[in-house]
């Protein structure tokens, strides 16, 4: 076998090792599902703020955080590739977990809500678990969910 070829197969299983990687690697929800809360402006109108890997927001809206975080729940789950990874309404915080259609690259996404003065605070906050960007797809994730609502 010639170089060239041999480290076509030594780079090609490599690859595959990593796919294999990103797509199998567990999901630890003591990691993820963490308290997300801020002491940003609760603005969601004024938009999302967003880094390289992440996304964030924050909201204040007049209902029942529960009853919120329930209406957020069944529009995250109605989103492809898309599965609770830990928590509950009741509970007050819910991570989710959301897969990119080629590489399953895993993004994880987490809800609470804080009861103030008759009405929630949201802070949600979006991130990715593997690489330097997430080309945006968490901000316009965190745009149509909070649309939806």
């Amino acid at each position: 076998m010639s170089k060239i070829r041999m480290l076509a197969v030594v780079l090609s299983g490599l690859f595959l090792v990593a796919a294999a990687w990103v797509r199998l690697a567990p999901a630890d929800p003591a990691h993820w599902h963490v308290d997300v809360s801020s002491d940003a402006p609760p603005l969601c109108a004024a938009g999302i703020e967003t880094t390289a890997a992440s996304a964030r927001a924050a909201c204040e809206l007049a209902e029942p955080g529960s009853a919120l975080l329930a209406r957020l729940d069944a529009i995250a789950l109605a989103t492809s590739r898309t599965r609770r990874l830990a928590g509950s309404a009741s509970e007050g915080r819910i991570t989710w977990e959301t897969r990119s259609l080629l590489f399953g690259y895993p993004d994880y996404t987490t809800a609470q809500v804080t009861e103030t003065a008759g009405k929630a605070r949201l802070d949600i906050l979006a991130r990715a678990r593997f690489g330097a960007s997430d080309l945006g797809v968490n901000g316009q994730r965190l745009t149509q969910w909070l649309g939806a609502l």
